[in-house]
């Protein structure tokens, strides 16, 4: 969300990430809430489903819900003028049925702002396959147990550096990984 107030810099960034999401196997729309677009595209993905929307604090997920269905009617706040940032106003996760022309009833449910994420009840081992890219390669590992580190035969290792899986995904798999060797079962970065 938010595109409308992106910066050439900003854009590029946002376009290789596109690239990256895309590349991996993701459906990926950008929008802008208060200039409606690719808001029709959200509203036909919602349809007929129950959808939760999570993001950090202030990017405008209540705003985009606003512009899918204006009769909701969330609070919102204007971009703060001291931080540039959008603004925490969603307190508590609240679901909504949301006024769409679809034969089935839609649901949303808008949360408050997230800071990160915690990896609770997931082996280092099957980390990997929460990554499209990675899942439907490692089957091309020398070892069954294989958690693309250091091991020898790494189809996944190989894949990055042949340009097949963005090395940006590799790291955030490794730090994944590494993060479930610290005594806490949860992120805090």
């Amino acid at each position: 969300n938010k595109i409308d107030d992106l910066d050439e810099e900003e854009q590029e960034r946002m376009f290789e990430l596109v690239d990256t999401y895309q590349e991996a196997g993701y459906r990926v729309i950008m929008t802008s809430a208060t200039l409606g677009k690719g808001v029709a595209d959200v509203k036909a993905l919602l349809a007929g489903k129950v959808t939760l929307v999570s993001g950090h604090s202030g990017v405008g997920k209540s705003t985009l819900i606003n512009s899918i269905d204006p009769e909701l009617d969330l609070h919102t706040l204007e971009i703060s003028g001291s931080s540039e940032k959008g603004v925490h106003t969603t307190t508590n996760a609240e679901m909504f049925e949301l006024n769409l022309s679809s034969k089935e009833p839609t649901f949303i449910i808008d949360t408050p702002g997230i800071k990160g994420f915690g990896l609770v009840d997931l082996e280092p081992s099957h980390i990997g396959d929460q990554f499209p890219e990675m899942f439907k390669r490692k089957g091309g590992c020398r070892f069954n147990d294989c958690l693309h580190k250091e091991e020898p035969g790494c189809a996944i290792r190989k894949a990055v550096e042949e340009g097949g899986i963005a090395e940006s995904r590799y790291r955030s798999y490794i730090d994944m990984v590494n993060g479930m060797d610290e005594e806490s079962p949860y992120r805090l970065d």
